[in-house]
């Protein structure tokens, strides 16, 4: 987003760069923050360096949107038009929609054959996101299931890393244990029939979002990339920060605070050293804190927002080349499918 400096490499030199990188989004429509901090930033870096697909999650917005689905076509055109607004080449990218790659629906089934039920139930945010989404009855087998299928998205185009943060990197062990154990059973002596994929490392500024939770449309808690500039000032300005600061006296913690958090992402490194020593010593106050972290935050929105209309001008653009992208797709995909159907003995 910010554009006085490039995004830094996501790959450690110490390591083999990557030969392809998947990692998908579900579409929730127009992005914010934490999406462009937390992903796509580091997709633009990754995607100097590695033959990348990147994909609209529709089967798994349905693990929680099952109910209505009707926004979700609508959603992952906004979608798309972000991630290249924000900066994702889409001549350099391979851009898709998974519900059109059918491979991926047969691996997940395949794969599904061969998952120990208590793999699932030991997944960390299977029960942390029923805890947060309480409105939604999640008890269902494609809410269980959803790392079969985030398995099957990344093992059927045979990728070897997949971006993540340090915070990620157990829910990506599922995907290598699951990709070891359909190996053990069809796979040849020093040869696997799917690529066991590493976690590509990479480096996530913390974003929280305005309440003090994770930045996310669910919780009503986030600013988009391009919000409207009144509609994000006010918002900013109602954020929670430090509860301990009751009156402006009192000095803060800004490493609880979604303010200090966002200015570490806009704002110039002065802003950012006065804004955490001030904020220790009760120097400066929270609405002083935000009004300095809008000076900065604004112009970054009204960028992005100029970027995307010019996009929305010619809405055609986009989806012939996510077009492209998905017919790509599904030939790589097939080719993977066809190990596999023939190590299954499936004809």
């Amino acid at each position: 987003m910010t554009e006085s400096a490039a995004p830094e490499a996501a790959i450690s030199p110490a390591r083999q760069p990557p030969r392809r990188v998947v990692s998908g989004m579900r579409p929730t429509g127009k992005l914010h923050l934490g999406h462009f901090h937390g992903a796509v930033k580091n997709w633009i870096a990754i995607s100097q360096q590695a033959d990348c697909f990147f994909f609209s999650a529709d089967w798994h917005a349905l693990t929680t949107e099952y109910a209505d689905p009707s926004k979700i076509e609508a959603s992952t055109r906004d979608m798309f038009a972000d991630w290249v607004a924000a900066g994702l080449d889409p001549e350099r990218v391979t851009l898709f929609i998974q519900s059109r790659v059918k491979q991926h629906a047969e691996l997940y089934l395949l794969l599904s054959m061969i998952t120990p039920l208590g793999w699932l139930e030991r997944v960390p945010t299977f029960k942390e996101q029923q805890e947060q989404l309480r409105e939604k009855d999640l008890a269902t087998h494609g809410f269980l299931g959803y790392p079969v299928l985030q398995t099957a998205d990344v093992a059927v185009y045979g990728a070897d890393a997949v971006p993540v943060g340090q915070d990620q990197v157990s829910h990506l062990e599922f995907a290598r244990e699951l990709v070891r154990r359909f190996n053990h059973l069809y796979g040849k002596e020093n040869k696997p029939v799917l690529v066991e994929p590493r976690p590509l490392l990479t480096a996530v500024p913390k974003i929280l979002g305005l309440d003090g939770r994770k930045m996310s449309k669910s919780y009503g808690n986030a600013i988009e990339l391009g919000e409207d500039g009144e509609s994000a000032r006010k918002r900013v300005m109602v954020a929670v920060t430090d509860p301990a600061r009751v009156r402006r006296t009192d000095p803060g913690n800004p490493e609880i605070c979604a303010i200090y958090h966002l200015h570490r992402a806009y704002s110039t490194p002065e802003a950012i050293e006065r804004v955490g020593a001030e904020c220790r010593t009760a120097a400066i106050g929270c609405v002083d804190c935000k009004k300095l972290l809008l000076v900065s935050l604004l112009p970054e929105l009204e960028k992005h927002r100029d970027r995307r209309a010019e996009l929305d001008r010619n809405p055609g653009r986009i989806d012939e080349l996510v077009q492209l992208g998905t017919r790509k797709a599904q030939a790589v995909a097939e080719q993977t499918m066809e190990s596999v159907r023939a190590a299954m003995k499936l004809g």
